[in-house]
């Protein structure tokens, strides 16, 4: 599974960017999909995940702010960020799991930069 983010860029606090993830090579297998992000000095942390059949599930800190969707005909993965803050800012990775006899398995795109100006 191959996965490539666009949509990053720098933002003004209360502003609204849309992140893409489209995935290509053995999608059938893939289980769910979700964004993490990763600031400076900082482990990777969850943002939103979406499920194969619609299930989202979001970090506290974004709810209400940040929408996730896929759109299964297209193999893509979106996050709507609104009312974006400077804590915000990160690079944000795009995820997808896949569950096999050997487990779970996770693959990762390269991840695109947002950064959120005062």
């Amino acid at each position: 599974v191959q996965l490539v983010e666009s949509g990053g860029g720098l933002v003004q606090a209360g502003g609204s960017l849309r992140l893409s993830c489209v995935a290509s090579g053995s999608i059938f297998s893939v289980n769910a999909m979700g964004w993490y992000h990763q600031a400076p000095g900082r482990q990777r942390e969850l943002v939103a995940t979406i499920t194969r059949g619609g299930s989202t599930n979001y970090a506290d800190s974004m709810k209400g702010r940040f929408t996730i969707s896929r759109d299964n005909a297209k193999n893509t993965v979106y996050l709507q960020m609104n009312n974006l803050k400077p804590e915000d800012t990160a690079v944000y990775y795009c995820n997808a799991v896949e569950y096999g006899l050997g487990g779970r398995h996770d693959y990762w795109g390269r991840g695109t930069q947002v950064t959120v100006s005062t």
